[in-house]
């Protein structure tokens, strides 16, 4: 059975490294892993258009990779039934968003784990192209998925340590936009611009995911941001997204295009 990289790292205290795609065109997954440079490539269902043949792609391209992993970020609506389909295809790791209380929380772990007499988990045995040969590969092949939960509603932030209990959460992410959006704050700046009250929500869940013993994550636009999380314990990081870099690319470069041929016209008097 083919090695949960994340799983891997976090048992062994290890930093991890991810980055985001938008795209379900299975060449952008392998081009993140023929890189050599993340752990694991996350998909944003959430935002994205895709169906369950992609799905099954992307674990495909992400299996031509040695070290390397897929997460999947799904909203609510569609968690039950999104969570159960992207394992069976290969992709290993689940990100839960809008949890508000524990039992979000506990929904959350239950739709994750293998189903059995001593657990009220619902993961029960997925046939797909997933390379499981047993029935006991299946327990662990769901028992080793990292469960990442986004903080980022007003209610996840007032009940964090309770959440922060539930057996099965391995780690967590604050999300600044949905936040600041939940308590009246709003902004659309990530690594800056944000409201003093989101910044404080932000600072409070690293610190109290890292004093109870869950793994922190920080998504960053550029590795100079990683300074500040690292100062403050945290290390794990998922870095930009492929829409972002590219209309990050768009922007400067063919501003800068323009402004050569502007000049350029200027000096031949065109």
């Amino acid at each position: 059975m083919r090695e949960n990289r994340l799983r891997t790292l976090l048992n062994e205290g290890k930093p991890t490294f991810g980055t985001r795609v938008q795209s379900s065109w299975p060449t952008a997954i392998e081009l993140v892993g023929r890189s050599g440079q993340f752990d694991y490539v996350e998909f944003l269902a959430e935002y994205a258009p895709y169906d369950l043949y992609a799905l099954d792609n992307m674990g495909r391209a992400i299996e031509l990779s040695p070290n390397f992993c897929g997460l999947i970020k799904m909203e609510q609506a569609a968690q039950w039934h999104l969570a159960v389909r992207a394992m069976s295809a290969g992709i290993q790791n689940l990100l839960f968003t809008d949890v508000r209380s524990v039992a979000d929380a506990e929904a959350c772990v239950r739709i994750v784990r293998p189903e059995g007499p001593d657990s009220d988990a619902t993961h029960g045995m997925a046939s797909g192209r997933v390379p499981v040969d047993s029935g006991a590969d299946y327990i662990q092949y769901y028992n080793d998925a990292v469960i990442m939960l986004m903080i980022e509603k007003k209610g996840a932030v007032e009940n964090l340590e309770s959440i922060l209990r539930v057996k099965g959460v391995d780690m967590v992410q604050f999300g600044p936009s949905d936040y600041g959006l939940s308590v009246g704050k709003p902004g659309r700046g990530y690594a800056t611009g944000l409201h003093p009250e989101v910044l404080e929500a932000r600072k409070y869940t690293n610190a109290t995911a890292i004093k109870m013993g869950v793994r922190p994550r920080a998504e960053i636009s550029s590795a100079a941001e990683a300074e500040y999380y690292l100062n403050l314990g945290v290390k794990d990081f998922n870095l930009s997204t492929d829409v972002a870099i590219l209309r990050s690319f768009y922007r400067q470069e063919g501003g800068a295009l323009r402004e050569i041929v502007s000049r350029t016209k200027v000096a031949a008097g065109g």
